[in-house]
C-alpha cells in the first residue's frame, strides 16, 4: 500500500484559509474522523495506533480523516517534532483529506467561544484564568463504541479552567470547538482521555451542539509485564522500530492487532484486507500487550515473502553503517543476501550476518574458535577438507557431500564436522548456510581462509 499525500500536505494554512476549509468541510455529509497528535517528542506507538484506527475507520466507511495538530503550547512544540509527526505517518502510509489544521492558528475561534460562554454566564474568570461552570447535579454520559455506557456524576467534576492566565485555551476548549466547528463525526483515541471527554461534552454542549460525535476509546497498550506503556521503562518511539528495521507494512500489521482482531484469526494480511474487515465495534476493551517478539515474527514473515532484489536493497541503509561499506559489491550482495532473508528478523540483524562475504579475512569470534577448533578432530578436519575441496564440483551438493563423508570417516556427524569449517570461513559457529555460503565464496576464497585458519591453530 502507497497512500499519495496532497501537495502541499506539509505545508500550514493561514487562519483565513483554515476558516474557509472548516466551512467547506463542514458541510459533506459523510463520516469525518480526525487524528490530533500534539508535537512534544516522537510518535508514541500508542499515538500510532490511534492514528492507525482512525484511518482505518474513515477508509472502510469512505469517509475523512483530517490531521489537526495540537500545537497550542509554545513551550513543547518545536518545528522538528512536527516534522517527526510528518515522518512517522508517511512511513505508516497514512494519508489525510486535506491539509493539516494547525490549533496555534485557531487561537481566535477559542477565544470567541471562551468570550461567548463568559456572556451566557456558563464560565467565570478566576485568579486571571476563566474556569467553566460544571452543573452540580446530574450526570454526563455517552455510549462508548468500545467501552459501552460510560457515566459521570457532575458533582464529581471540578469547574475547569477553559483559558489560562496567559489568555491561551485550554486542552477541552480547543478539543471541543475544533470538533464541533470540523464536523467530526467519530472520535477515536485512547482510554486515558476518558477523564475528559464529559468536559469536552459539556463544551460542545456550550456551543450550541445538539449531537455528540460518535465515542471509541481505544484500549490501553501494556509491555509484557501488563504495565502500561512507558517512555521512561518502555522503548515507545515508532521510530526506533524503524531505525532497527521493522517494514512499514509489518508495523501497520501488528498495530492493527492491538486491540482488533479478524474474525478468521489470520493475523498476517495485506492492509488492504484489513481495511475490508476492521470495525469499531469489534475492538477489545481489554488492555492490548506490546510483544517485540511478535512484532519480530510479523516482520520476519513480510521479509521472507519479499523479492530477493526487493531484499538486498532493503538492506542497503544498514550496511551503510557497518565499517566495511566500502567493500560490498552490489551483484556479490544480490547473490548472497537471500541466504539470511529466512534469519532476519529485522533488517538491522541482516548486514552482520554477511560481513565474511566482503571482508578479506573473517571477523573470528574468540569464543567459537575456542569451541570448534580446541578439539582433536579440528586439524584433521581442516587437512581433508582443504585437499577435497582442491579437486571437487564446486556446488552447493557436492561440498555438502564432501564435507559429510570426511565426518564419516572420523566418525562424526555432519553438525560437529562441519563446525571448524564453519568457523575458518564466516568467524563463527552460527550464520548463514554453510554449503551455500561456500559456493557463494568460490573456491580460492574458502582454501585461503582454510589455510588461514591452520596457521592460526599452528601459531604462524
Amino acid at each position: 500500500m502507497r497512500m499519495t499525500k496532497p501537495n502541499c500536505w506539509r505545508s500550514s494554512v493561514g487562519k483565513s484559509e483554515a476558516a474557509r476549509y472548516s466551512r467547506t468541510i463542514k458541510d459533506v455529509s459523510t463520516n469525518r474522523l480526525r487524528f490530533a497528535p500534539a508535537p512534544t517528542g516522537s510518535l508514541h506507538l500508542g499515538s500510532a495506533r490511534t492514528a492507525l484506527f482512525n484511518w482505518l475507520t474513515a477508509r472502510g466507511t469512505e469517509g475523512q480523516l483530517i490531521l489537526r495538530i495540537e500545537d497550542t503550547n509554545a513551550e513543547l512544540t518545536r518545528p522538528e517534532l512536527i516534522d517527526n509527526i510528518y515522518r512517522s505517518l508517511d512511513w505508516l502510509q497514512i494519508d489525510f483529506d486535506g491539509e493539516p489544521v494547525r490549533q496555534s492558528e485557531r487561537t481566535d475561534l477559542y477565544n470567541d467561544a471562551v468570550e461567548r460562554w463568559l456572556s451566557d454566564d456558563l464560565a467565570y474568570v478566576d485568579d486571571g484564568a476563566v474556569r467553566f461552570r460544571v452543573p452540580s447535579e446530574g450526570t454526563t454520559s455517552w455510549d462508548d463504541v468500545v467501552r459501552g455506557k460510560v457515566v459521570f456524576e457532575n458533582e464529581n467534576i471540578e469547574d475547569f479552567v477553559v483559558r489560562r492566565t496567559d489568555g491561551t485555551a485550554t486542552f477541552f476548549t480547543a478539543n471541543a470547538v475544533d470538533d464541533f466547528d470540523l464536523g467530526i463525526t467519530h472520535v477515536v483515541r485512547g482510554e486515558d482521555l476518558v477523564n475528559v471527554t464529559p468536559k469536552v461534552i459539556m463544551l460542545r454542549k456550550a456551543l450550541g451542539a445538539q449531537d455528540l460525535p460518535t465515542f471509541a476509546h481505544l484500549p490501553l497498550i501494556v509491555n509484557e509485564q501488563r504495565k502500561k506503556l512507558s517512555k521512561r521503562r518502555d522503548d515507545v518511539a515508532l521510530e526506533s522500530y524503524r531505525d532497527r528495521g521493522v517494514l512499514a507494512d509489518a508495523m501497520i500489521n501488528y498495530l492493527a492487532l492491538l486491540g482488533w482482531g479478524p474474525s478468521d484469526d489470520i493475523e498476517v494480511r495485506p492492509i488492504e484486507e484489513i481495511v475490508k474487515l476492521f470495525r469499531l465495534e469489534d475492538v477489545n476493551p481489554s488492555p492490548a500487550m506490546f510483544d517485540v517478539k511478535k512484532l519480530e515474527a510479523v516482520n520476519g514473515e513480510y521479509i521472507r515473502s519479499m523479492e530477493y532484489e526487493e531484499f538486498s536493497d532493503a538492506l542497503l541503509p544498514w550496511i551503510a553503517d557497518q565499517p566495511w561499506n566500502s567493500l560490498v559489491d552490489r551483484d556479490q550482495l544480490c547473490r548472497v543476501a537471500p541466504l539470511v532473508q529466512e534469519r532476519t528478523r529485522v533488517l538491522a540483524e541482516g548486514p552482520p550476518q554477511l560481513d565474511f562475504f566482503f571482508l578479506e579475512t573473517p571477523e573470528i569470534d574468540q569464543s567459537a574458535w575456542d569451541k570448534a577448533m580446541t578439539t582433536a578432530e579440528a586439524p584433521l578436519i581442516l587437512d581433508s577438507t582443504k585437499t577435497a575441496f582442491t579437486t571437487v564440483d564446486w556446488t552447493v551438493a557436492a561440498l555438502h557431500e564432501s564435507l559429510r563423508a570426511i565426518g564419516d570417516s572420523l566418525g562424526m556427524k555432519l553438525g560437529k564436522a562441519q563446525a571448524p569449517v564453519r568457523v575458518a570461513i564466516t568467524g563463527r559457529l552460527v550464520g548463514p548456510p554453510l554449503f551455500e555460503s561456500l559456493h557463494a565464496l568460490g573456491r580460492d576464497a574458502v582454501l585461503e581462509r582454510i589455510v588461514q585458519a591452520q596457521n592460526r591453530l599452528a601459531g604462524v
